[in-house]
């Protein structure tokens, strides 16, 4: 057993940098998120306490075997949408509870242009669509990423792959041609409230959060780096950033985003969940409007139930920390 303690990080970060996810596992985590996995081709689900507590004592846990719901992804990305682009307009689609105890499989030639930090984010909110799981199955991409982290793993199981063959059956099919999708932001109060960003870009607000096991990750942050560089900003809004783990903590310093965002204006703490869950350092008070990398706007999620918070991409969220409003990231670069 490995003790991962204060300071670490969020724990759905921490466990894919350190190699310990897998394609062909079953990992069972006290947090809904644990979904997040799927894009290492990893079975990766939440679990009550009760549940995990038989897991760890046990190694033995009972599943019922979920459908799957393919959602064969098309077409050539635009400048600044990815991953959580996708992954809200997916969710839109299909609601809260549209994919409900069914496996999310992802596929489709679109998959080549997504980085792994993109397929994290698109897994980690496979259950905001109230999926049992998400699952991307492996490639050159998945391969690379593993390498990095756990090359004794790789050079053991060279080629392994776990893939749906021909035979696979399907409870149905989704086709998305993502080639005119726009950058996407979730509305108050559910992820499913997705909306274009043109639609929505005369909300003006008083925070923006980056960070999360959604996009707190190196790849996140240097994106909202390249949007905020040089700038300030807007008087009156909040810029908190918080990356994903210790070790992100580390890059971002060594690349210099940290001192972007400190020039800017933002302020940058330690790695944590924070106000994701209405935990600190961000938690919005009665009447104010958030927009957050995170993955729920649920009434109350970050703070004061009479609060209001919308979801993007870090792309977006840097571009709105600038103009004080929700913005695409080519109104300000």
């Amino acid at each position: 057993a490995v003790l991962f303690d204060l300071g670490e990080g969020i724990c759905h970060q921490v466990l894919p940098e350190h190699g310990y996810i897998r394609p062909g596992g079953l990992i069972v985590g006290g947090d809904s998120h644990s979904t997040t996995y799927g894009a290492l081709n990893a079975l990766g689900v939440g679990v009550g306490s009760s549940d995990l507590a038989a897991a760890a004592l046990t190694g033995q846990l009972w599943f019922r075997v979920p459908e799957s719901i393919r959602v064969l992804l098309s077409g050539r990305l635009q400048s600044w949408v990815g991953g959580k682009d996708i992954v809200l307009y997916l969710i839109s689609r299909l609601g809260v509870d549209g994919a409900r105890y069914q496996t999310l499989e992802f596929a489709g030639e679109t998959l080549a242009q997504l980085s792994m930090d993109d397929r994290f984010t698109i897994c980690n909110m496979a259950i905001e669509a109230g999926a049992k799981n998400g699952i991307i199955p492996p490639d050159n991409v998945t391969m690379e990423y593993l390498y990095q982290v756990n090359p004794d793993w790789v050079n053991r199981h060279p080629g392994f792959a776990l893939d749906p063959g021909k035979k696979a059956v399907y409870s149905r099919e989704m086709k998305l041609d993502v080639s005119k999708l726009e950058p996407y932001v979730a509305a108050p109060d559910l992820p499913s409230n997705g909306h274009p960003v043109s639609e929505l870009k005369e909300v003006k607000l008083d925070q923006v959060v980056i960070g999360s096991c959604t996009n707190g990750r190196l790849s996140d942050l240097k994106t909202a780096a390249s949007v905020i560089k040089g700038r300030k900003v807007s008087s009156g809004t909040r810029l908190i950033v918080i990356p994903a783990t210790q070790d992100v903590f580390r890059q971002a310093m060594a690349a210099g985003y940290l001192d972007t965002f400190v020039e800017s204006g933002a302020v940058v703490t330690t790695p944590t969940c924070g106000p994701c869950l209405g935990g600190h350092t961000g938690v919005l008070a009665e009447g104010e409007v958030g927009l957050s990398t995170t993955n729920r706007n649920f009434v109350g999620r970050m703070g004061h139930p009479k609060s209001r918070l919308y979801l993007s991409s870090p792309a977006v969220a840097a571009a709105s920390a600038v103009t004080g409003r929700i913005t695409h990231p080519s109104e300000v670069v």
